[in-house]
């Protein structure tokens, strides 16, 4: 989902709840990743992994000129042959600190809601980062043990107006757009951008 579309959903939007709920998880999340530079953690469940969360998160760090905002995404069966940046797993959420941020989206209430318990290590993988005194960020469709674990926490839940990915997109646009306070000897992207295309636009110097 592009600016365009994601600017058109706003509007379809304005009244509702959803625009100040996705902007304020947003401000969580770039306020917590900014202030400790970084050490975003991304992960998800073993049946659904965030993938273009992480994608678009990237590009909102470059876009805003906010590197702390693109992530690690953390993976459930990840190998060491995988590329790099695919080849992080469960065992990075163990070894969080204090000062990084994990964001989890979990699409259920529970990891393993049949009871198999194949989402237990995902909840202990948690909570040792959350001990630890890394910052919890629970994106969900519904209450569980991972949203009682969290600092913040943004539900959806089931046949809302809106789906979980869409709720994703809103919260990726926000935090690039977040203002953020500006560093010495450095333009973000964005103005630099606005400069550029003002001077495209403006009319050409008279000849005398």
């Amino acid at each position: 989902m592009d600016a365009v579309r994601v600017a058109l959903l706003r509007e379809v939007l304005a009244g509702t709840e959803w625009l100040g709920a996705t902007r304020r998880f947003a401000g969580t999340l770039r306020t917590s990743a900014v202030a400790h530079g970084g050490g975003l953690l991304l992960v998800g469940t073993r049946e659904y992994e965030p993938w273009h969360l992480a994608a678009h998160l990237v590009d909102e760090a470059a876009w805003s000129g906010t590197p702390e905002l693109a992530p690690t995404l953390v993976r459930h069966d990840a190998r060491a042959s995988d590329p790099a940046h695919l080849a992080v797993g469960l065992g990075r959420l163990a070894a969080a600190r204090r000062g990084e941020t994990l964001l989890v989206v979990a699409p259920s209430a529970a990891p393993c809601p049949d009871g198999s318990g194949r989402g237990a290590p995902l909840l202990e993988r948690v909570y040792d980062a959350r001990r630890a005194g890394a910052t919890v960020l629970v994106l969900g469709t519904g209450e569980g043990e991972l949203t009682a674990m969290s600092h913040e926490r943004l539900i959806v839940p089931e046949g809302a107006e809106l789906d979980l990915d869409t709720v994703q997109h809103l919260v990726s646009a926000a935090a690039g757009e977040n203002p953020l306070p500006s560093r010495r000897g450095r333009r973000r992207l964005r103005d630099r951008l606005s400069r550029l295309a003002d001077a495209l636009t403006a009319p050409p110097p008279p000849r005398w």
